[in-house]
């Protein structure tokens, strides 16, 4: 499984963006999908997951009511709707894949199986 990630960019505080990562080869349909990001000097933090059939979405309390995540399954990519963003948003954000864990989108970045490899957010204030 081969995981492309796209759409990061400068933004101004207040602004938003889209992120998408796109799956290649595979099922994709049947993969539990989440996105984590990794700000300098931090550690990898979870961001959002979505089941593998888009009825199930978490997200981490900070971002709660400013970040959802959603999946098209018909064209194999699953995306991160950032509004609101807040300079503490700046990272490199990564999808993954969780591929043999039944389709579920586990807050832990051990249990996913394929990454990535990152798009950078970048907001100004």
């Amino acid at each position: 499984v081969q995981l492309q990630a796209s759409g990061g960019g400068l933004v101004q505080a207040g602004g938003s963006l889209r992120l998408s990562c796109a799956a290649s080869e595979g099922t994709f349909s049947t993969y539990g999908m989440g996105w984590f990001r990794q700000a300098p000097g931090k550690d990898r933090e979870f961001v959002a997951g979505i089941s593998w059939s888009g009825r199930t979405t978490y997200s981490a309390d900070s971002v709660k009511g400013r970040f959802t995540i959603s999946r098209d399954n018909a064209k194999n990519t699953v995306y991160l709707h950032m509004n609101s963003l807040k300079p503490e948003d700046t990272a490199l954000y990564y999808c993954a894949a969780n591929v043999y864990g039944l389709g579920s989108a586990p807050t832990g970045g051990s249990r996913y199986d394929y990454w990535g490899q990152g798009t950078l957010v970048t907001v100004s204030s």
